[in-house]
């Protein structure tokens, strides 16, 4: 079998907890043959002048990071490859927007992954997203920003961890249904399919009721829709979480029938059997 995990985090993300090489070479300990690091790149956080809780500012050290990345890249060989991406959180605003084309055209990414976290000019994690906010009202709030995300104008591969905002959402059931919102839902699937976009499967689902983002019934719904193209992501922000629910979220998606993920690299579409 084939290990693949595709959005990960190092200590060049602000919130990362190990370093580029401990994480590459963890990656390699574990068996993996392709290992995408995704560093946050929150120009949606520079534009709402929000900062990281610990104060820090949200942006990755473009430069830094690539450059480390491309040298690490070199001993790749036929049982591993690193992947050097990044993770852009969705924004409409202009400024940001400039940047993400200036980091694409600069540092040629080996792949995007495109990711809602605010909405309503606050981070779909905190507590300040949900005041005032019923279940339904939040949840739809988050959905149609994930629906307007498509539309953006860099050249991303993956639609990233779609219900982030039930992870740590303040409700008794946070989980998402698709059953409550599959006009919407349908919309974003149908699109993501249209596009030829590959949809994650995320295992860092937190506190949002099931082992991983989307859950099986949005996976189901986009499998009956013509989708075939997935990545797996543990979200992994430290060494030891790499490939963390890959095996749960891998039996998952035979059962409903897929049969490959998906690995991109510079534009291309990769399957590798599950």
């Amino acid at each position: 079998m084939i290990l693949t995990d595709v959005h990960t985090h190092s200590t060049f993300s602000s919130d990362g907890q190990s370093s580029l090489d401990q994480m590459a070479a963890a990656a390699r300990a574990k068996g993996l043959r392709y290992f995408g690091v995704s560093e946050h790149f929150d120009c949606d956080y520079m534009a709402l002048g929000l900062p990281y809780e610990d104060g820090s500012p949200a942006y990755t050290d473009a430069e830094s990071y690539f450059a480390a990345a491309r040298a690490l890249q070199r001993e790749n060989d036929g049982s591993f490859t690193l992947l050097a991406g990044c993770e852009f959180g969705y924004t409409d605003h202009p400024a940001a927007l400039r940047r993400y084309d200036e980091i694409v055209k600069k540092y040629s990414p080996d792949f995007i992954v495109n990711s809602v976290h605010t909405v309503d000019g606050a981070d779909g994690w905190y507590a300040e997203y949900f005041a005032g906010k019923d279940k339904r009202t939040a949840y739809s709030r988050y959905l149609k920003r994930v629906l307007q995300s498509l539309s953006a104008p860099y050249p991303f591969d993956i639609v990233g961890h779609i219900g982030y905002v039930s992870r740590n959402a303040p409700y008794a059931d946070p989980k998402l249904r698709y059953e409550d919102f599959g006009d919407i839902y349908d919309e974003i699937l149908g699109g993501i399919i249209s596009m030829n976009k590959i949809l994650e499967v995320n295992s860092s689902a937190r506190g949002a009721g099931s082992a991983f983002l989307p859950d099986t019934d949005v996976l189901a719904r986009y499998y009956a829709l013509g989708g075939r193209l997935v990545s797996f992501a543990s979200d992994a922000h430290s060494a030891e979480r790499i490939a963390q629910g890959r095996g749960e979220a891998v039996a998952a998606l035979r059962a409903i029938g897929f049969r490959y993920v998906t690995v991109p690299v510079k534009g291309s579409y990769m399957p590798v059997e599950l």
